[in-house]
């Protein structure tokens, strides 16, 4: 990356296809922060990779002329400024579920910070309207899944106590 900072107005897709599909048609422009949310462990379920996506800026020469972020997952592949693994997630009513197109963001590489340009007033009202989605499945092994799986920085455990974990194995 050639710069660490990068400002820009929030783009906001509930979904990796409606993300793809409007990069593919080039219904973006050059400044925005796309946001991909609801694909992080539980509203995925399961950290879906966003490379369809990033590959398609990448592809359009687009890679530092927006960013990205998600609470989906990036595999090594992944290029341009874009920032996974965001957390908590939208599922369960984060941050990234309470931005609104238009929304300015502030990222910084450099200091490891993001930053909304909103009051903290401004959140709380959006907490309050915030209503947890319908999942998109009602039975079986993924909605099993989504019941017991943890948050993405502790490795999404999924055994019944994972949203209780409180160590990661990879700092073993």
């Amino acid at each position: 990356m050639k710069k660490l900072q990068f400002t820009g107005r929030a783009r906001c897709f509930d979904s990796e296809e409606k993300a793809y599909k409007a990069v593919k048609e080039r219904k973006y422009k050059d400044g925005d922060i796309i946001i991909i949310r609801y694909e992080g462990p539980k509203g995925g379920p399961g950290m879906r990779e966003m490379l369809q996506t990033t590959a398609a800026i990448y592809g359009q020469g687009k890679g530092e002329k927006v960013a990205l972020i998600t609470d989906g997952r990036f595999s090594g592949a992944t290029r341009g400024f874009c920032i996974g693994h965001v957390g908590p997630e939208a599922s369960i009513g984060g941050p990234i579920a309470l931005l609104k197109n238009g929304d300015i963001i502030d990222i910084d590489a450099k200091k490891g910070t993001i930053n909304v340009r909103l009051s903290k007033k401004e959140l709380s009202l959006r907490k309050k309207k915030w209503k947890q989605r319908k999942m998109n499945f009602g039975n079986g092994t993924l909605w099993k899944y989504a019941q017991t799986v943890g948050p993405a920085y502790l490795g999404a455990p999924t055994h019944p106590g994972g949203k209780n974990e409180v160590k990661t194995y990879a700092d073993i």
